[in-house]
């Protein structure tokens, strides 16, 4: 497994635990981060693995590029190239998860190949530009299939390329589908998803309780707006304290067993979740987002997503501006405006307008189920590349 970025290791996994059912011997090389996901799940990591405060090459800010060349991505990455090319003879196949990048490594060991470019989406332009030399690669022989993130980029890709590409679902798709246990029922929920690398996340954290504090007070007394945030274990609970009071917040222990502590300022309450990602995912109206691949994942389960574009390297500006293009018409940004209070302010009066419309706005909910469908498919998206996969390899 060949893949270069959070989201892309977890559909990597997710293909890789498919494919270990169906008795095959599987380990993976991640080239962006060290490969949790896989870890998790009983993967061989090939070589020592590395994580980088950017997450990886992609949409970072112009700081975000520095960075990665003061920590030394390029050469680090240059490194994971030449393991696999001493590695790659070991293999009937590697299986591409995410870019160029990967694609291009793929291509030069010369063995075969299976690709799904879940980082390319036709959905961004209208017609999907790949870049050099990825469409070199993905017409050599050695590739024997080819899978995209939608039916739009399957449709454009087969008719650029001049042979099938499939869309069959998202991987990363499958464990938020699922059904699992929801959270206590609301009148309105509205889950937050500050993202999950520091440094970045304390920047999210910070912006997202700005915004909760422009939020009216008697819909907060009241009761009727239960805000619940999904927060990973890399923000410990002193960290997250130290950084509530410099924000006027306090972190206080939660009595209630749906939550594990609470950020708490006048009468707005900030319910907590550790390890409930998708509990507050489905049980969510509404998703605050400052996040990759969780905010697809909403998206994905029809939900309604209020972007807050912060300061990056990841979900910068241009980051949210091309997320919106790529989920649709059901992700929503205010405007900025000309401070960051007027942002701040704006975000808030978005999320009412828009926890209101789930409610009384039919045509909302139907905008929600198709894109899903349309955007990200179908659940079994993982199940379905590896069974695809094993017959590629196997095809008597």
């Amino acid at each position: 497994m060949l893949s270069n970025g959070h989201g892309e290791d977890l559909s990597g996994a997710l293909i890789a635990q498919a494919l270990k059912i169906h008795g095959h011997k599987v380990e993976a090389l991640p080239f962006v981060g060290r490969g949790r996901a896989y870890l998790e799940i009983g993967i061989k990591i090939l070589g020592k693995s590395r994580e980088f405060s950017t997450g990886g090459l992609g949409y970072t800010s112009i700081r975000g590029r520095f960075t990665e060349l003061l920590q030394g991505q390029v050469f680090y990455l240059l490194g994971r190239l030449f393991q696999l090319l001493l590695v790659a003879k070991d293999y009937d196949l590697l299986l591409v998860v995410g870019d160029v990048v990967p694609v291009f490594a793929a291509w030069l060991t010369r063995r075969r190949v299976v690709t799904y470019l879940v980082a390319y989406s036709s959905h961004y332009e209208g017609r999907l530009r790949l870049p050099w030399p990825c469409a070199s690669c993905l017409l050599s022989p050695q590739f024997l299939g080819i899978f995209s993130r939608d039916q739009l980029t399957a449709d454009d890709l087969t008719s650029q390329l001049r042979r099938p590409v499939f869309f069959v679902g998202n991987p990363f798709m499958d464990p938020v589908l699922t059904p699992q246990l929801r959270l206590p029922e609301t009148i309105n929920r509205l889950g937050l998803l500050p993202g999950s690398r520091r440094p970045e996340l304390d920047q999210n954290i910070c912006l997202l309780l700005g915004v909760l504090e422009f939020l009216p007070s008697e819909r907060l007394q009241t009761g009727s707006l239960s805000l619940d945030m999904a927060l990973v274990d890399a923000l410990d609970c002193d960290s997250l304290a130290q950084l509530a009071n410099l924000q006027g917040w306090k972190l206080m222990t939660c009595e209630e067993a749906t939550a594990s502590m609470q950020l708490i300022r006048g009468p707005c309450i900030v319910n907590i979740h550790r390890g409930a990602f998708v509990k507050v995912l489905q049980s969510s109206d509404v998703l605050m987002c400052m996040a990759g691949t969780a905010t697809e994942q909403a998206v994905g389960l029809a939900k309604p997503v209020v972007q807050l574009p912060g300061y990056g390297p990841q979900f910068t500006p241009s980051f949210a501006e091309a997320q919106r293009r790529l989920l649709g018409p059901t992700v929503f940004c205010a405007e900025k405006g000309d401070e960051e209070k007027i942002l701040l302010k704006n975000t808030a009066r978005l999320i009412l307008e828009v926890l209101d419309r789930t409610k009384l706005d039919l045509s909302l909910q139907q905008e929600c189920i198709k894109q899903a469908r349309l955007r990200l498919g179908e659940v079994g998206g993982g199940i379905k590349i590896a069974q695809e996969t094993i017959r590629l390899l196997n095809p008597n």
